[in-house]
């Protein structure tokens, strides 16, 4: 029998930094280069890093750990060591705002991403990265109930990998404290977010054009998906830089 894949990170923080106009490049450099090696190296994983399509002066990534106790070590370790002192002043140049954090875990035991076969490019590379990752996510006035978990499962999930996405992962919404105070994450949000993969925007387009001649997407589920929802989605959609893994 096959050995079941392993899937990433009980916990992952989704955040999505405001930067000043310009200064994307200069941060995507600095963080490929300089930041992802030590935070893994302290047992974090740097899941994905990403521009977003839709705003040039937003940067967005993916970090990931195996529980909160734990998360709060590597933190510690990481912004009081020699690598966050040496950069951050360069790093926090670029920045508006880092505070957009949603805390995160799998909506199910096996709905968390899956890298064991993932390899990241080496520092430096000039890899041209096609592909777009799409981010969904949904608002909800309460904690996300097992009855929507199977509802996305049961219903929307194939309806949407039937148009063209290819899911990748889906979480809600880590309700335990901050075990970071000195990094912000966002306080009494009730959320699912779900990530899928594309070949490029083409292949994106291609998906929602899809959906949007399903008669049972445009009669019925998109139709009960917002009467669930505390307001319309969000949706982000990631280039990946170079070094990404995802």
């Amino acid at each position: 029998m096959a050995k079941p894949e392993q899937t990433c990170c009980p916990i992952v923080e989704l955040r999505q930094y405001t930067l000043h106009p310009g200064k994307r490049h200069v941060l995507i450099d600095l963080f490929d280069r300089e930041f992802i090696e030590p935070q893994q190296a302290l047992g974090m994983k740097v899941i994905g890093q990403f521009r977003d399509v839709d705003n040039r002066n937003r940067f967005v990534w993916l970090r990931g750990f195996s529980d909160m106790p734990s998360r709060a070590q590597a933190l510690e370790d990481f912004y009081g060591g020699p690598v966050w002192k040496a950069h951050r002043e360069a790093a926090n140049a670029t920045m508006v705002d880092s505070d957009n954090v949603l805390l995160l875990r799998p909506a199910s035991p096996i709905s968390g991403f899956s890298l064991e076969n993932k390899g990241r490019s080496r520092t430096g590379s000039d890899q041209v990265r096609k592909e777009l990752i799409v981010a969904t996510i949904y608002y909800f006035d309460a904690p996300v109930s097992a009855d929507f978990v199977e509802f996305f499962e049961q219903t929307l999930k194939p309806v949407i990998a039937g148009a063209g996405a290819s899911i990748l992962a889906c979480f809600v919404t880590e309700n335990s404290d901050n075990t970071f105070p000195a990094l912000p994450v966002r306080e009494g949000e009730n959320v699912f977010v779900w990530f899928a993969r594309f070949n490029d925007q083409t292949a994106y387009e291609l998906y929602v054009a899809a959906l949007g001649r399903s008669p049972r997407w445009r009669d019925e589920i998109s139709k009960e998906l917002a009467r669930r929802l505390r307001q319309a989605p969000e949706v982000l959609r990631l280039s990946p830089t170079e070094r990404s893994l995802l």
